[in-house]
């Protein structure tokens, strides 16, 4: 029995030493508030599936035993507006403040990225503004689309300027899209096709009117191993000289546009998945990414530890582990 109990007490150990060094660029919470402005639209099953519970308690120990030093917090889909300006002003706000309490009362474990009322473009510019010089947030976390509104819409441009001005760091997360087909999301949950889709959707968008060319200044993140970004882009290169000759696009500085997106490794790490994203960035643009709590915690500390593993095996990767795990991750959030 003692034999059992310290190869149990080795392995815990040996879990915590893989994990030690890893930044989350891709974790979630919620609030009592948000949650009751869900409910009271019934939006609770918006996107699908039902919203975990989290609680600080939880995501600590998630980080601790995974070995995860930060993790950077972000408001998960679905947008909650619902037609009403000042309710969604209202617990943006309450999110945001949340959010920036919970960064001071654990300035070592937590960053976080501003939700903005979105689709009001002036109320999101005001938000923004708060949320980085009053609440000191890391960034700015934007849904692909806010109830229709999709990201690279000329309506936007005035807030990507700010952002871009500011030089923010601006996470993507897919949120259902509008409109859908409800029958196939029927069948097909979001989250196992449509948001990769949705994803890969508003980013073609943006680059099809030179957004991130524009507005240099904005560091995206690109979501879930960059969505289907590594088969979308060549697509979109081949046939971008007939839809230009056409007239149907204007000039794309793919080069501009490209070296702006920054990607996080959430829903499928791998070595496989790495050398895939390669195709269409570079090693210093890739981050670890946990999904958090929508995956069950013991899942995500099993995976983090299956990747450290993994990367550790493979020749090409191996010296770019700490770079994917952390290092990447500290510069990405420098001033």
């Amino acid at each position: 029995m003692r034999t059992i109990i310290t190869v149990f007490c080795l392995l815990v150990m040996n879990v915590n030493l893989l994990g030690q060094s890893a930044i989350d660029l891709h974790s979630h919470f919620t609030t009592p508030e948000y949650l009751k402005v869900l409910e009271k639209h019934d939006a609770l099953l918006d996107e699908g599936f039902p919203i975990p519970d989290w609680t600080l308690e939880d995501h600590l120990k998630f980080m601790n035993d995974a070995g995860i030093e930060k993790s950077i917090l972000t408001l998960p889909a679905p947008q909650p507006y619902f037609g009403d300006k000042a309710e969604t002003v209202a617990v943006i706000r309450q999110t945001n403040e949340a959010a920036a309490k919970l960064k001071a009362e654990h300035p070592d474990k937590f960053l976080f990225c501003a939700a903005l009322p979105l689709p009001d473009v002036d109320a999101a510019i005001e938000e923004a503004i708060y949320a980085l010089d009053v609440l000191h947030a890391d960034g700015i976390k934007l849904a692909t689309n806010s109830r229709g509104q999709y990201l690279g819409e000329e309506a936007l441009d005035p807030l990507m300027k700010l952002l871009s001005d500011r030089g923010a760091v601006v996470i993507l997360h897919p949120h259902k899209p509008d409109p859908y087909p409800k029958q196939v999301m029927g069948q097909t949950p979001l989250a196992m096709y449509e948001y990769l889709a949705e994803t890969t959707r508003a980013l073609a968008n943006m680059i099809a009117r030179n957004v991130l060319a524009r507005y240099p200044g904005m560091k995206v993140v690109v979501p879930h191993c960059g969505s289907y970004m590594p088969l979308a882009v060549p697509r979109m290169k081949a046939i971008y000289p007939a839809v230009l000759a056409k007239q149907m696009v204007g000039e794309i500085d793919w080069d501009a546009n490209l070296k702006c997106l920054y990607y996080d490794l959430a829903g499928a790490a791998s070595v496989q998945t790495i050398k895939m994203m390669l195709t269409v960035t570079e090693p210093s643009h890739i981050m670890y990414g946990s999904d958090y709590p929508y995956v069950a915690a013991p899942i995500l500390t099993m995976k983090i530890n299956q990747l450290r593993n993994e990367l550790k095996a493979d020749a090409e990767l191996a010296p770019y582990a700490e770079m994917f795990l952390k290092e990447n991750a500290i510069k990405l959030f420098e001033k």
